[in-house]
């Protein structure tokens, strides 16, 4: 028997056979397929470590040593800083040193403090009395004028940087550091070198060089307060002596004690500057431009260790501070 087939109709079942295996084909290739993970949240970032706490610069101490006519290096030492704008927040000085001090503290700067050196005269300062080396012994009456002059008539207490005065007590020996009163008279008293300058008396005591006790005052510059000191060593080494008179014997005794003080005394600061000043003495006013020079020079080689102390030095913002007044 013969069936006749509809065209339309095998057309029609020929779709739906073809859709039905496309659809477990769709099927079991979605069996087969690996699963898709779930998005993961965006990580969280990072926590940054915490800031450093702010810090602020060490206070700088200038200690100006000892030396008489050699003190004109500290001139140098001071234009040096100052170029580098580097301004001390104290300054401390003994004998020399502490006229220096006394008109930097007063507001000369390095220019004007060479100005001054260059138009001293040794007349100025010295007031000679008995006979001493063909002079005789100073009263330093005239240094006190003369610093008071330069000053203005400021007292310790009232310099616009904060000052410190060195003298040795001479009935006790110990140490005593001018903070107030008339400024001349305190640069008088450090300076008073025995046997050459006569002791001071201040409020029935007196006073002779602070160079007896620190040559170069650097624990008077911590005790003002302190935290980096720069300490200018200008002190001359012993030499042999020509003569042996008296006065003679007792300086170069003076020379030797000041040289054993000073190796305890300026292991305490951070930075140490010493101006080659061979051949400059101590009462050699005529090489105040070489020892000007000699000061400049020292400063610069010292400036590496002063710049590495004033970063390794720096304090919290909040650290207390001792007051210098």
């Amino acid at each position: 028997m013969t069936v006749d087939r509809d065209p339309t109709a095998w057309r029609l079942g020929r779709r739906a056979w073809l859709g039905a295996a496309a659809a477990v084909a769709v099927g079991a290739l979605a069996g087969c397929a690996v699963p898709r993970p779930e998005p993961r949240p965006p990580d969280s970032p990072a926590p940054l470590p915490p800031a450093p706490p702010p810090t602020r610069p060490p206070r700088v101490g200038l200690a100006l040593g000892g030396g008489a006519a050699r003190g004109f290096a500290h001139i140098g030492v001071i234009q040096v800083l100052e170029r580098e704008g580097i301004r001390p927040d104290l300054v401390v000085g003994t004998s020399a040193g502490s006229l220096v001090a006394a008109l930097h503290a007063h507001g000369l700067g390095g220019a004007a403090l060479e100005q001054a050196a260059l138009e001293m005269e040794e007349a100025t300062i010295a007031d000679w009395t008995v006979p001493l080396f063909n002079r005789g012994l100073l009263r330093g009456e005239a240094l006190a004028r003369y610093v008071n002059r330069m000053v203005q008539g400021r007292t310790i207490e009232a310099m616009p940087l904060p000052l410190g005065i060195l003298a040795t007590e001479l009935a006790s020996g110990r140490p005593v550091l001018f903070r107030r009163g008339d400024t001349g008279t305190a640069v008088r008293a450090s300076s008073a070198v025995p046997g050459v300058f006569s002791p001071v008396l201040i409020g029935g005591q007196a006073y002779v060089d602070g160079g007896l006790v620190a040559p170069v005052p650097v624990e008077q510059a911590r005790e003002m307060g302190a935290e980096l000191v720069i300490a200018v060593d200008i002190s001359s080494p012993a030499e042999p002596l020509a003569q042996t008179d008296p006065v003679r014997v007792l300086l170069q005794t003076f020379t030797i004690m000041g040289q054993t003080i000073n190796r305890h005394v300026l292991a305490r600061a951070d930075v140490v500057v010493r101006p080659a000043l061979q051949g400059v003495g101590s009462a050699d006013f005529a090489a105040r431009q070489r020892s000007i020079a000699a000061g400049r020079s020292a400063m610069q080689a010292a400036l590496p260790r002063l710049r590495e102390q004033l970063v390794a030095l720096r304090r919290p913002l909040n650290a207390a501070t001792t007051a210098v007044r």
